[in-house]
């Protein structure tokens, strides 16, 4: 599986498109913005008040609604943490090594907030959930710093490995190397991408992560409240940190300063792929280039065609997202209805993975299949849905198909959902109305095109609004000129002025509507 890096800079933000095999799977952005709560930034922060009713404290981080800090995300060294705070922040601490500092008690995992925590209390407190709708920041003061291959976790002893590690002895081998190098004070998480490393490439990612947690415990003592203390890196650095592997096949970016910044990077992560970070100089635009315009406007509607006919219709609510699975017209080798329900909805499994990670989509999600009898069937339905979301890094699971044909899935959502509008215009209306975007129309007409050649007529004949009859016909290649390659078969194109702006009908050769 080959993935490309697309990365897209403007003044105002920077959009990363994360292709597999071409295809569009997740898509980010950066934007420039003094106000940024980003997850994995560390605030230096003051208690605002405890609520003992929800077990927990609200905590002004400088954002316009107060950040949110549950009794369960205190973790168990808080008493440690707040001791450390006030002796950095008022001048009695110097030494930010954690093997001379005495540690205090753990707290009782089911305590209470007021046992824990006090109004107007300085506290180092982390981005674990950015803002979303008309709630704040979720926040955890059990800290983290994250680097290429593993993760440091101040206040701790713990050393854990990925459970994406699965071989045993590579496991041990890993414990041995981070016991042998990890400083008294802190914990070490190992991720999967240090799965085979040597003790130098960890003890150089130890070092670096060692040096923020200095350059952050430096600020405490003269920081306002609240502040930013250690700000998570900026998007195109994190997306390498936490997505790139020998996988990548190219990375490509059309600024020049940009272009600088990432081969930098990938030299000093991955030297031997340092070819691979290549700059957009063509006049076509680097999104249009690569196929990325097309699919986003294809991809974030309500309703999402998948191949062969198969189409999702996705609906959201306040409290969870709907997926309705649906077959369309669409022509199949099964010969039963079961078996069609199979085909199906394995296409669309596929599709709904790929939807959840490039919407970036959480809490509940319901997702409607075609009703299916057999047990068997159903279970290589569940089985296949968990194998295309093994992929994802947010933290899901899934439930068995219900008798009903409904899977349940909750995923973890640690920023708002990616939205992108997708209706345009529509030049026929003088008041504005919107509708469909022309590629979208034209990925609906091929998909139909594909299914009526299939059947093999001798003569095909599309009657379509003169806009669209334009946009098929013009440029080289056009799009009909594709079709004829595919498909060996010319496509007459009749433009209607009678047509609506997305009415659309084939005809044979007796002039007869092809259904």
């Amino acid at each position: 599986m080959n993935k490309e890096l697309i990365i897209r800079s403007s003044s105002s933000k920077v959009d990363f498109a994360l292709l597999n095999d071409g295809k569009l799977i997740e898509l980010h952005k950066e934007e420039n913005s003094e106000n940024q709560f980003n997850v994995g930034d560390i605030f230096l922060a003051k208690i605002r008040k405890t609520m003992p009713g929800l077990n927990a404290a609200f905590v002004n981080v400088g954002y316009e609604k107060d950040g949110f800090l549950h009794y369960h995300d205190l973790g168990p060294k808080v008493p440690s943490l707040l001791k450390f705070v006030k002796s950095v922040s008022t001048g009695k601490l110097k030494d930010f090594n954690l093997d001379n500092f005495p540690f205090e008690n753990e707290i009782d995992k089911d305590g209470s907030i007021n046992d824990a925590l006090k109004s107007n209390q300085s506290i180092l407190v982390q981005i674990v959930k950015e803002p979303i709708s008309t709630k704040g920041p979720r926040l955890s003061s059990e800290l983290s710093i994250a680097g290429r291959f593993i993760v440091l976790v101040p206040f701790s002893d713990r050393v854990s490995i990925s459970q994406k590690i699965e071989d045993k002895a590579e496991k041990s081998r890993l414990k041995k190397l981070v016991h042998s190098i990890k400083p008294k004070g802190f914990g070490v998480i190992v991720r999967t991408v240090a799965e085979g490393k040597k003790v130098a490439e960890l003890d150089k990612d130890m070092q670096n992560l060692l040096s923020k947690w200095t350059a952050m415990c430096k600020k405490l003592h003269k920081a306002e409240l609240p502040s930013t203390v250690l700000s998570e890196m900026n998007k195109t650095s994190s997306i390498l940190r936490d997505l790139f592997n020998d996988s990548f096949s190219a990375i490509h970016v059309d600024d020049k300063a940009l272009y600088g910044q990432i081969k930098e990077t990938v030299r000093r992560i991955a030297p031997k792929k340092e070819s691979i970070v290549k700059l957009h100089q063509s006049d076509v635009p680097i999104f249009e280039k690569h196929g990325v315009e097309r699919q986003i406007k294809t991809s974030f509607g309500q309703t999402v065609s998948s191949s062969k006919g198969t189409y999702l219709v996705i609906e959201h609510t306040e409290a969870l997202h709907v997926i309705d699975v649906n077959s369309g017209n669409r022509s199949n080798k099964s010969k039963s209805q079961e078996g069609t329900a199979l085909e199906v909805n394995i296409i669309a499994a596929t599709e709904v993975a790929r939807q959840l990670r490039l919407r970036d989509m959480g809490g509940i999600i319901v997702v409607d299949f075609i009703d299916m009898s057999s047990p068997e069937n159903r279970k290589q339905l569940f089985q296949h849905l968990k194998d295309q979301m093994a992929t994802d890094k947010a933290k899901h699971k899934i439930l068995p198909p219900s008798k009903f044909g409904l899977i349940q899935i909750t995923r973890q959502r640690v920023r708002p959902e990616v939205k992108i509008k997708t209706l345009e215009k529509n030049p026929n209306d003088k008041n504005g109305a919107e509708v469909e975007a022309p590629i979208v129309l034209i990925q609906k007409i091929t998909s139909e095109l594909d299914r009526i050649l299939s059947k093999g007529p001798k003569k095909v004949v599309l009657h379509v609004h003169p806009f669209i009859a334009a946009f098929l016909t013009q440029g080289f290649p056009s799009i009909r000129s594709k079709w004829f390659l595919e498909h060996k078969k010319w496509i007459k194109i009749l433009p209607r002025d009678a047509y609506t702006y997305l009415e659309y009908h084939f005809y044979d050769d007796k002039g007869k509507k092809i259904r």
